[in-house]
């Protein structure tokens, strides 16, 4: 008697390393401790309120000094050295086509049937021999207007379709879960829906894995956007982006940080991959939590210069839901790995469990406490009230403050533009003197996915692609 074929796993995380898997939002010890700790809270200010008050402010002020420094640390480290793989044009060429690995790549598709035969044209065009490299559309059980959109296509020889199964939870890792459990190939790759690559990307990906120790299991690409004038949001948006893979990332890499991957053109090792576990399924930002789970499994992350591009989400509300599902996943990625401090601080080192902190928790923790401090520096300039005069007590509190007021939103304003200048962007420069407007969106999105948490904690908000006009972008 034949044994019966053993179906796809998507949930293979939840199964065999339910500790890491966001599919509980807290766990019974994280709901005492926070329980124990609003109720001490809630009995400190009832006790004494302004001395209660008064520490919590010196507490977030200095946590805001050690953050910029931190920050200007690996802003530092990515100027002095480049910390990507170096690859020459030359090591490109020389690279024989007949001994390349194999590849698969992944291209999760939902509602995206505008946008389809862009990414198909984009995948096919890349430098890579076509017996080599395998595109797989993953397309939603439900979605059957991409389905007639790629039915109606003559795809490559080498790009198939798989249908995901109409099942909760309803995510892009899940999907891609699903392809990995059937994936052959030696190295594995995830692209967007938008994403247009560089054509010598994969090639690149793999002269840099040869020149690297066994034990790097994921390269990510920097990516940008192909649409950054097309108006002021999508102007912010891209010198976001620049100063996060251009300058914040490979920072991170020079210091040996856990790597909060991005959600588009990773590059893994597929059996390093399958043996981490695939991507959660519950965690709506799975990319940055894979890239600490490498981490904690002793597996290290590089960066190479090739770029992909996107589309840039243009518009306010669509943005909004957008970074509410990335910080609602950084919020659960932070959860899952703070379940056990002290596990975590021995899978990752000292340094690196500062670096989660800062990183994860502490990007979270700046959106949600910037709109406190933005509304007190505002009363205070209009209304001089006395309690606040009295919460920036003593002189070193006041002084640390305004520290973080002028030198770190300066700092980060810095930031963007000089990253922005280092793509040779140079029009952009100027737009970022308005990103504190940008970070006040940043904040909105954070409260919404804060409350998203608490209610709807596997929503996946779809961003939807295909609205770039070319004529926009003068």
């Amino acid at each position: 008697m034949q044994p019966e074929p053993q179906l796809p796993d998507p949930l293979r995380l939840l199964h065999e390393r339910p500790e890491e898997c966001a599919r509980w939002t807290l766990t019974t010890p994280q709901r005492i401790t926070l329980l124990a700790l609003v109720v001490a809270l809630v009995a400190a200010v009832a006790w004494k309120p302004l001395p209660t008050i008064v520490v919590l402010n010196a507490v977030a002020i200095v946590f805001y000094i050690v953050h910029i420094a931190w920050k200007s640390r690996l802003v530092y480290l990515s100027l002095e050295r480049s910390a990507c793989v170096p690859v020459s044009r030359e090591e490109i060429e020389e690279l024989n086509e007949d001994l390349l690995p194999t590849y698969t790549v992944l291209v999760p598709l939902y509602r995206e049937a505008r946008v389809l035969p862009e990414v198909v044209a984009s995948l096919s065009a890349m430098d890579y021999p076509d017996d080599k490299y395998r595109v797989v559309l993953l397309l939603e059980e439900d979605d059957a207007q991409t389905q007639a959109a790629a039915a109606a296509m003559t795809l490559p020889a080498n790009f198939s379709a798989l249908i995901i199964p109409d099942s909760e939870p309803k995510t892009k890792p899940k999907a891609c879960n699903y392809a990995l459990e059937t994936a052959e190939s030696d190295y594995l790759v995830v692209y967007d829906a938008e994403d247009r690559p560089e054509p010598d990307q994969l090639k690149m990906a793999v002269a840099a894995f040869r020149k690297l120790p066994r034990r790097v299991a994921c390269l990510q690409a920097k990516l940008n956007y192909y649409n950054p004038r097309q108006n002021l949001l999508t102007r912010l948006f891209t010198a976001e982006y620049a100063s996060w893979f251009d300058l914040l990332l490979p920072g991170l890499t020079a210091v040996g940080g856990p790597i909060p991957l991005g959600g588009t053109s990773n590059h893994f090792k597929t059996p390093a991959l399958r043996r981490a576990g695939g991507w959660d399924p519950f965690n709506v930002t799975e990319d940055a939590d894979l890239g600490v789970r490498l981490h904690k499994d002793g597996l290290r992350t590089a960066m190479i210069d090739s770029t992909t591009w996107e589309e840039a989400n243009g518009r306010p509300m669509s943005w909004i839901r957008q970074r509410s599902r990335w910080v609602k996943g950084y919020l659960q990625t932070y959860l899952v790995h703070m379940r056990s401090p002290l596990g975590l601080m021995r899978s990752v080192g000292v340094g690196g469990f500062f670096n989660f902190q800062m990183m994860v928790g502490g990007s979270v923790v700046c959106f949600l406490l910037n709109p406190v401090y933005w509304l007190m520096t505002l009363a205070w300039m209009l209304f001089h009230p006395a309690a606040i005069e009295k919460i920036f007590e003593p002189l070193w509190v006041y002084e640390a403050g305004i520290v973080c007021l002028f030198v770190g939103n300066f700092f980060f304003v810095y930031l963007s533009a000089a990253a922005c200048g280092n793509r040779r962007d140079w029009d952009l420069v100027r737009h970022c003197l308005l990103m504190p407007v940008y970070w006040l969106l940043m904040s909105v999105a954070a409260y919404k996915a804060f409350a998203q948490l608490i209610v709807r904690p596997f929503y996946w908000e779809k961003t939807e692609h295909g609205f770039f006009e070319p004529n926009t972008t003068e």
